[in-house]
């Protein structure tokens, strides 16, 4: 079964795409949201606590900018990698039945990879990204901006809300 957009993998409308997307996201985001806090907390807060006191005027910025690019590169390699990997998904993906690859239905290559992971570098950046693949057409509709630029697409290998069958009903007496 196809959507008509490539090797696509069973059926599934763009709304139900896009939310499982969004969720994939979530899922990956948590650990390392959590990695990414104990690190820096250690690296900074608690062993460079003169260091954190030193800031000053400038705390703002760590918190602003720099702490959320921290995080940002920690999940931009784990996508990288674990999209490069067989699987060709994160964890997140993996729960939510989706998968990356090329336009073509093949595998994408680290450096394709990479880039459509670039705009998780920093928070806003990727929520634009979503946006504008939401929001606007492209050669798949399955595609964020940063997809489109690599050439990737996101496809379904699973229906994960599938309704499952009722039970039959019992044998006659």
């Amino acid at each position: 079964m196809s959507t008509g957009y490539g090797n696509a993998g069973p059926q599934v409308d763009m709304g139900t795409h896009w939310l499982l997307r969004i969720v994939a996201a979530i899922i990956d985001s948590i650990p390392w949201a959590i990695i990414g806090w104990v690190v820096w907390w250690a690296l900074v807060w608690n062993a460079g606590a003169p260091l954190a006191g030193a800031l000053g005027p400038l705390a703002w910025f760590v918190w602003v900018l720099l702490v959320p690019v921290f995080y940002g590169l920690l999940w931009v390699i784990y996508s990288v990698v674990m999209e490069s990997s067989a699987s060709a998904a994160t964890l997140g993906k993996r729960v939510m039945g989706l998968k990356v690859q090329m336009l073509d239905g093949s595998k994408a290559p680290s450096n394709k990879v990479l880039t459509r992971n670039l705009s998780k570098i920093f928070w806003v950046i990727f929520l634009i990204d979503f946006l504008i693949g939401i929001a606007t057409p492209g050669p798949d509709p399955r595609q964020r901006y940063f997809d489109r630029m690599a050439g990737t697409t996101v496809v379904s290998v699973k229906q994960v809300f599938a309704a499952v069958p009722p039970p039959p009903p019992p044998p006659p007496p």
